[in-house]
């Protein structure tokens, strides 16, 4: 073994994920570097660790692997609350699209911090940008994922001039299409892909197809394609997608997808809420295409209810994303946990449906499975990257979990995980080997000046946009 660090975590109940599902209770993990070289009881563990290694007890906590977030915009966390309860189309066209077209300097800095720092504590370890846009800076980006050490996937913006008539949709991000082209695109990919100690990847994301030509679509997925670049695209989100593939394209979804060379195991389509699924299913599950369920997002803006026991049924790779914060309002990848672990039984009136199991996977072998990452994260196992969380459990709201009444018929730590827990609950991450929240904690980042920044920030962009949110309906102030 080599002279690199080794801190040996003890005492948990460890979840694994990995492929036997294996729970160990009174776990240990030995890190080495920046990846898991020992996992195993803690009695065997701590017999005969390697010279000068740290020991870090996490008593009646629970180890979990990082969660995976495959679907967010790290943007719009500086557009929290200023466009709520509004539909799809007018929620874009008439406040989030018009926000960040008025994003300047170092505003997209501050966003992505904000976003990164309140997803480091809440839990989640890695993260695929969905869509990078001009004005946010991808080297704005770049900067804060390198300072904070966490692990992601940059989505960079692809589009074409909205060009749908019919649908009277104008976006003011056009005015910097020029910068959205594939050429940016493979340029940002040669210069920042697997750089960050490998923790940074370049995807490409796709603009949502509302009448451009297929052909135009097909050279992005072409593109990804010859260069083996991952590439991910909202799909099939409102119910006015569906009329849109059939009236513009003649074609499902998928159709679309399959034709215009977009399917594939390193592609995520998010939402995917409106598909016809006796076409597009098969699609999916032969292609190997992920789809990032969005739930809290599709239930807040109206957008419906994706298929996902069908998708599941259908040995579609299905993982979690909790999309930006105008739309679902947090980064906390437990409350999109819990309600795809509740939400799908209550639709289809059947308790059995999607269960906390399925939902914890989702957030996390099935999200390293949608990178392409499955190998390096995801679970928790030897040779693996050192990601991975520890959660809280004894407090009022989970109790009486206890790890010692497990094998008595107690609390099973999953569905404590999964139906008690929130990120407010972590306490520990670590990424790439290293500590980034202790105790709750951010190791790396101050979260007072995040906070202060990010408010100066939008007050710029309000003023600049002249986009404010809205009182409510029958509410004032005095």
């Amino acid at each position: 073994m080599s002279s690199a660090r080794s801190t040996l975590y003890t005492n948990a109940t460890i979840l694994t994920i990995n492929s036997s599902r294996d729970i160990i209770l009174d776990g240990a993990i030995l890190v080495t570097g920046n990846r898991i070289s020992a996992i195993g009881k803690t009695t065997q563990l701590s017999e005969s660790p390697p010279k000068d290694t740290k020991v870090i007890s996490l008593a009646g906590r629970i180890i979990l692997p990082g969660l995976i977030n495959t679907h967010s915009h790290l943007a719009q966390s500086l557009l929290r609350g200023l466009a709520e309860d509004l539909p799809l189309h007018s929620w874009l066209c008439d406040a989030v699209w018009p926000l960040e077209a008025c994003y300047d300097a170092d505003d997209g800095y501050v966003a992505a911090r904000l976003t990164i720092a309140e997803m480091l504590k809440s839990g989640t370890t890695t993260f695929l940008e969905s869509m990078l846009t001009h004005r946010s800076g991808f080297e704005n980006v770049v900067r804060a994922v390198s300072e904070s050490g966490i692990r992601s996937c940059l989505g960079k913006l692809v589009k074409f001039e909205e060009s749908n008539k019919k649908l009277g949709i104008k976006d003011p991000r056009d005015k910097d299409v020029d910068a959205m082209s594939i050429s940016s695109m493979l340029a940002a990919h040669s210069k920042h892909h697997d750089s960050c100690n490998g923790r940074l990847q370049v995807w490409a994301a796709a603009g949502t197809p509302r009448g451009s030509p297929l052909t135009s679509h097909r050279a992005i997925g072409e593109a990804c394609r010859e260069h083996d670049i991952g590439l991910t695209m909202h799909c099939a989100e409102a119910p006015k997608d569906l009329t849109i593939y059939r009236d513009s394209y003649d074609c499902t979804p998928m159709e679309f997808c399959e034709a215009a060379k977009l399917t594939g195991p390193k592609t995520v389509l998010a939402h995917m809420v409106h598909l016809e699924l006796d076409k597009d299913l098969p699609i999916l599950a032969k292609t190997g295409t992920t789809v990032a369920h969005n739930p809290n997002s599709n239930l807040k803006l109206a957008s419906g209810i994706a298929k996902i026991p069908e998708m599941l049924a259908a040995n579609v790779n299905v993982s979690l994303g909790t999309d930006g914060a105008p739309c679902g309002n947090t980064y906390d990848m437990f409350r999109e946990m819990h309600l795809a672990g509740i939400l799908h039984k209550g639709a289809n009136l059947d308790a059995s449906i999607v269960g906390a199991e399925e939902a914890l996977e989702m957030a996390t072998i099935n999200g390293a499975k949608a990178l392409g990452l499955e190998n390096e994260i995801g679970s928790l196992e030897v040779g693996k990257k050192a990601d991975f969380v520890g959660l809280n459990p004894q407090k009022l709201h989970t109790a009486p979990y206890n790890a010692d009444q497990i094998l008595k018929g107690g609390m099973s730590p999953v569905t404590t995980v999964v139906y008690s827990c929130t990120g407010a609950d972590v306490e520990l991450v670590v990424v790439d080997g290293d500590i980034l929240v202790e105790a709750g904690e951010l190791v790396k980042m101050n979260e007072m000046v995040i906070r202060e920044a990010a408010e100066k920030s939008i007050e710029g962009i309000r003023s600049r946009s002249g986009i404010k949110a809205v009182n409510r309906k029958g509410w004032k102030y005095i």
